[in-house]
């Protein structure tokens, strides 16, 4: 089984799911047991998906859209995201806010 979060000390990796054309943006479940699965409004075209996955996990998040960045999986469903972080306190928060988000989600 893949880490569906990986904590690196600059860093916070995510595997995640993109279902585009959904009816709204969300961090819906976890799939499979190896991905976030998140649902998309903007369509898989031209990119549109990526970048909207970028923008809601920066908005979700509440970190720059600049340092988040898709690794793997650009023209994929299934994605690796990295999301780069300033300090230790930053890489826990966002760990800490997506493993209790994920937990609430799965029950």
């Amino acid at each position: 089984m893949c880490e569906i979060i990986k904590i690196f000390p600059d860093a916070v990796h995510l595997s995640v799911r993109v279902c585009p054309g959904a009816k709204r943006n969300a961090l819906e479940s976890i799939w499979n047991n190896t991905h976030i699965r998140i649902a998309l409004q903007a369509p898989a075209v031209d990119g549109k998906a990526n970048e909207a996955l970028i923008a809601f996990l920066a908005k979700i998040l509440d970190v720059k859209k600049k340092n988040i960045e898709i690794i793997a999986g650009q023209t994929n469903r299934c994605k690796i995201v990295s999301i780069q972080v300033q300090d230790t306190d930053e890489r826990i928060k966002i760990e800490t806010w997506l493993k209790q988000k994920l937990l609430m989600e799965s029950k």
